[in-house]
Formats: C-alpha cells, structure tokens, sequence
C-alpha cells in the first residue's frame, strides 16, 4: 500500500491496477440531484494538487475536473434527481448513483474504494469504505472533484430557470436565503419533497399542500 504524505493521497489501496474511487457531491441539499463520480488512474499516476474538492477553490476545481478527465485512465459521472431521492431515500440514492457512475466506466474495475462508511456490492467487485477517504486516496479525491463540479454547473444551470432561490451561489444547500425563498414563493420539480425544507414542521407541511411551480 502507498501511504499519503501532506502533500501527496495515496495512489493506491488494494494494490489492484485498476481500483476506481467513488465519490457523492449534494447529499445535504434541498434541491437538486445527488451527483457521484467514479476514477480509475493509470498505473503510477501522480498530482499533488488533486485533493478533497472542499479544500479548493471553485476556479481550481474546475481546472482540476479538466486535467483528471484528460488524464484518467477512465471516469463516470452520474446522478439520481430529486424524485428518485424522494423514493429511495437519500443513502440509497447516493450509492445508486455510484453504481451508475461505475457503470460509465470504459474499463472495469477490479477493486471500488469508496468514501464513507457505507456502500452496496456493485457487481462481484470487492470494495472497502474509507472514511475520509476524499482526503487519503487520490482517485476518491478526483471522484470528489468530479462530482462537485458537475453538480455545481448543473445548479447554475438551473437557477437561470428559478433565481429567487439563489442556487448560483448556495449549490441547493440550506442556506437562510434558500430557505427564506422557499416559504415565500414555494417548491420547484428541483426540490426535494422528503427533506425537511423549513425548520418550522408546521409551516413545513402546510408548504407540502401547494402545487409545485
């Protein structure tokens, strides 16, 4: 096994050469799909500046997202919308999306590291859960670049359709503004019915009995 140093994830885990890492972007969000990435790297491959998509800048992600696609043996990005959210439940939502992610793959994987705790069989492939695993394996922390910068273009793509609710800058997070948006002029189709979208549950179930915009 390679062990990371402060300035370099580890390459590898399973030590097979073709071990995908997978992870979510938008789990906590109001609106929006669950977005999730899957990453297979060459042999060997290196870059000290892929890291946890929470520890960079928006510009740097973005930049980033085009050098991994460019560079990576093989990528997948994929989501569950809102309604499938609504059904399955936002974990399971969140896996079914890896496994589409995975799915995408032009190669198949011999190994799935995957952050978290928590994931189902994709196939007969072996896998581990790696908590924190964005911030010790470089093909997670690529997985999590991934997905963070599609479903950050796919938020602002959206808020030209809905801009009271100010996704081009809170991504469909609970933000006071989002909230605030969401109990003076309602719900969209983007927004997620399961969830809790007001903290007052009177108010919050009353908002359920309106017809979506």
């Amino acid at each position: 096994m390679n062990r990371h140093t402060h300035n370099q994830l580890s390459i590898n885990l399973s030590g097979h050469s073709l071990e995908a890492g997978c992870d979510e972007a938008g789990r906590g969000c109001l609106a929006g799909p669950v977005f999730a990435a899957a990453v297979i790297f060459p042999q060997g491959y290196s870059n000290p500046s892929i890291k946890d998509s929470k520890k960079l800048k928006e510009a740097d992600r973005d930049a980033l997202a085009v050098l991994i696609k460019q560079e990576a043996l093989t990528y997948g990005i994929a989501s569950c919308s809102p309604s499938e959210i609504d059904k399955w439940n936002i974990l399971q939502s969140s896996i079914k999306a890896m496994h589409r992610a995975i799915n995408k793959l032009s190669v198949a994987p011999e190994y799935i590291i995957v952050d978290g705790n928590y994931f189902l069989p994709y196939k007969q492939v072996s896998h581990q859960t790696v908590v924190k695993g964005d911030d010790k394996y470089l093909s997670i922390a690529a997985a999590s670049i991934l997905a963070k910068t599609a479903r950050d273009h796919y938020m602002k793509r959206i808020d030209k359709k809905h801009p009271q609710y100010h996704w081009i800058s809170n991504k469909g997070y609970p933000t006071q503004a989002h909230r605030s948006a969401i109990a003076d002029t309602g719900i969209t189709p983007y927004h997620r019915r399961s969830f809790q979208l007001l903290k007052d549950e009177a108010a919050y179930q009353s908002l359920l009995k309106f017809p979506v915009k």
